[in-house]
């Protein structure tokens, strides 16, 4: 099922200093702001070559992460990223295997515009798993 590791998210309190900071500190490759109001994030991409780091900051008064910064000022580790060969065969097959996917179970195009699934937390140990088409 699982292909490849394809990032780590981070919800920071501040996108545009935490972009600053990945791009002149520590010298990365770091994409410009882009905002995805449908899922309620605004996202900068820090680009390792072989992996992602996705700094996310909430985007509106209805954004999902919008409380996980609030319990979290600082920031902290939101979710990882894995991708599938086939997001809909592996849905099928979660389901089989009483897995939960959150929403409505189906996959949904995401920051990269690939069909993506969140699995819930509870079935992996408290790690929120993204699962995103390659």
């Amino acid at each position: 099922m699982l292909t490849r590791f394809n990032h780590v998210a981070i919800v920071v309190p501040d996108l545009e200093k935490a972009r600053v900071k990945y791009a002149e500190v520590l010298g990365a490759e770091v994409s410009e702001k882009n905002d995805y109001p449908e899922h309620g994030v605004s996202v900068v991409f820090v680009n390792l070559g072989n992996s992602k780091i996705e700094l996310m900051y909430p985007y509106g008064d209805n954004s999902p992460i919008k409380k996980f910064l609030e319990k979290n000022l600082n920031g902290a580790i939101h979710h990882i990223c894995i991708e599938v060969k086939d997001i809909y065969k592996t849905a099928e097959s979660l389901k089989k295997k009483n897995i939960r996917i959150l929403g409505d179970g189906k996959p949904k195009n995401g920051a990269h515009n690939k069909p993506v699934l969140f699995l819930h937390p509870k079935d992996f140990y408290g790690t929120l798993i993204e699962l995103e088409q390659e």
